[in-house]
């Protein structure tokens, strides 16, 4: 018979995280039995922390993120387009530290994790007081309102505050922290939230070979859609599937970095670096890059083993995208305090940000103001469509004319009127539809955050509106199915790549005008017009039947057979 040995499942290192206070009120101690103090936290506080939390990860990255950006700009291997993409996402950051206009214009499903001491006495409903947090957070500043409520089955309607909140609090424990709550915060975005997987595999993958061939086709798959260059966690093993899952989404948050670096007979998770390394030289080769090409695919990997029936093997994969969006904290005799995040990202900036980088001009891959070919969306569609058709996929553009705005939601709409016998709204037909959905507009500014969503979505209404004359230049991020590119080679179409993350770059510096076209009624799922001056934009499928994408899903690793065989 074995011994009994117990180990926690994650046992989390020394927590080097610089913090900073925010209060010290409303956090107090009182003696109790046995001469065991306690530490008593108000709602007040909960609150607090929370709606800076959420302040904080929707303006603020960690100086850490902005340093790994700032080096795809200093590293020669890197391509144009990986540098192009780099420097748009530091600029972002710069104007979304200003505390105005947030990162994303997917600002996020609200997730609390939480960790209770044992002698952490509080009044009351502790989900109650983050919630409230949330609700003031997402109501008093420039954010958006992505959940909806169930009303029936079929039936949704938005809540109009972004509540509810994902809130999960835990009992901690563990010897020492009988006076401490620590929590971590993060906003989710949809894109971010859909590169999470879980894989039902066996134990034939447990093999140097055989794993690697299989994460190559995975992270192949994952595309563009969430903005990278990401951050990827993958987790081979698991006590359950949703336990693996939830530790791959805390792994992408780096909130599991100072597990153990080996294993033991406790079954306790670890961190495997030598495999980490292998992954992330992977993510360099593979060819799609910081979403146009190139090396930067990823920033970083956190590959984590755990425990496992051994009839079971599941393997997570989760992704953290440009907008980083996570800060931890804690509670503590001593107050409120909140993870530090970069409050003056514009030291990652280099000195020149536009003139040092135009080498190249030649409208493919460039990455300065020259490198661009200029479109003007104010011409007939007939006449863009011609120029477009004058350059290959991966060439960069500089938009400036009206874009129309339409995402899921009207899409559907202008479905059920084709359906019907309608004709295809001439908004559509004269202009290139951009799938995207601001956040709120702040006081004295043309527009909020409004960056591009992701384009698959859209996939399935492409053929029938290309058929009927419209969405012959659609605009968003990510790769999208063959049947796009298709119906483009059919009606001689054009899907244009935009850069996933810059929001608030797009909104300050080329959002020049917001106006509603139909159905205002949708809030930010509306129709818009919007004019727009020097936007970025790549060509990613032609009206020739082209796609950068195409290729990058083609695995090249695979298993040899062993000696002898």
């Amino acid at each position: 018979m074995a011994d009994f040995l117990y180990e926690d499942l994650l046992p989390i290192g020394e927590d080097t995280t610089e913090y900073r206070l925010l209060t010290s009120e409303g956090v107090s101690t009182v003696e109790g039995p046995d001469g065991r103090t306690f530490l008593k936290v108000e709602p007040e506080a909960l609150r607090l922390l929370t709606e800076t939390a959420l302040h904080d990860i929707s303006h603020y990255l960690r100086s850490d993120h902005l340093t790994q950006l700032a080096s795809i700009l200093d590293d020669p291997d890197a391509s144009n387009n990986d540098k192009f993409v780099a420097l748009d996402l530091l600029k972002n950051a710069n104007i979304a530290a200003a505390g105005v206009l947030p990162m994303c214009q997917d600002t996020g499903t609200a997730i609390v994790m939480g960790k209770r001491g044992q002698q952490v006495l509080t009044p009351g409903d502790d989900e109650e007081s983050i919630a409230r947090g949330v609700y003031d957070a997402y109501t008093r500043l420039n954010l958006r309102y992505s959940q909806n409520a169930p009303i029936t089955m079929w039936e949704e309607k938005n809540t109009g505050n972004n509540l509810p909140a994902q809130i999960e609090l835990y009992a901690d424990t563990a010897k020492g922290h009988e006076n401490s709550y620590k929590f971590l915060f993060m906003a989710k975005g949809g894109g971010s939230a859909n590169k999470s997987y879980l894989y039902q595999e066996t134990k034939a993958i447990l093999n140097p070979d055989s794993m690697m061939q299989f994460l190559e086709a995975k992270i192949r798959s994952l595309g563009t859609a969430a903005c990278p260059p990401y951050h990827l966690a993958i987790v081979v093993g698991g006590t359950s599937a949703e336990f693996a899952l939830k530790t791959a989404k805390y792994a992408s948050a780096h909130y599991l970095d100072e597990l153990p670096t080996e294993g033991a007979i406790t079954g306790r998770g670890f961190r495997d670096h030598e495999l980490e390394k292998k992954v992330f030289e992977l993510t360099q080769k593979i060819g799609i890059g910081a979403q146009f090409g190139g090396k930067y695919f990823c920033h970083d990997v956190r590959v984590i083993r755990l425990p496992r029936h051994g009839a079971s093997l599941p393997v997570a994969i989760a992704v953290s995208c440009s907008a980083d969006r996570q800060a931890k904290a804690k509670i503590t005799p001593e107050g409120v305090f909140l993870e530090q995040l970069e409050f003056n990202p514009g030291r990652f900036l280099p000195e020149v940000t536009d003139s040092q980088l135009d080498a190249e001009t030649s409208g493919v891959s460039g990455t300065g103001k020259g490198a661009a070919v200029k479109i003007d969306l104010t011409k007939p569609m007939p006449e863009i469509l011609a120029e477009l058709s004058k350059h290959p996929v991966k060439t960069r553009l500089s938009l400036t004319g009206p874009l129309v705005v339409a995402r899921d939601i009207a899409h559907a709409k202008i479905k059920e009127r084709l359906d019907a016998g309608e004709e295809m709204p001439q908004y559509l037909k004269d202009h290139p539809v951009y799938y995207a959905g601001p956040a709120k507009t702040p006081e004295g500014l043309a527009s909020g955050s409004f960056g591009p969503t992701t384009a698959g979505r859209m996939d399935s209404y492409v053929e029938q509106f290309q058929a009927a004359g419209g969405s012959m230049i659609m605009l968003a991020k990510g790769n999208r199915s063959k049947q796009v590119t298709d119906a483009c080679n059919s009606h001689g179409g054009f899907y244009l790549g935009s850069i996933g993350g810059p929001a608030a770059r797009l909104a300050l510096d080329c959002i020049k005008n917001v106006e509603i076209v139909e159905y205002e009624e949708l809030g930010m799922e509306a129709v818009w017009k919007i004019d727009v001056e020097d936007f970025p934009a790549f060509i990613v499928v032609d009206d020739k039947g082209n796609d950068f994408f195409a290729h990058t899903g083609e695995v090249t690793l695979t298993v040899g057979k062993r000696p002898g065989l």
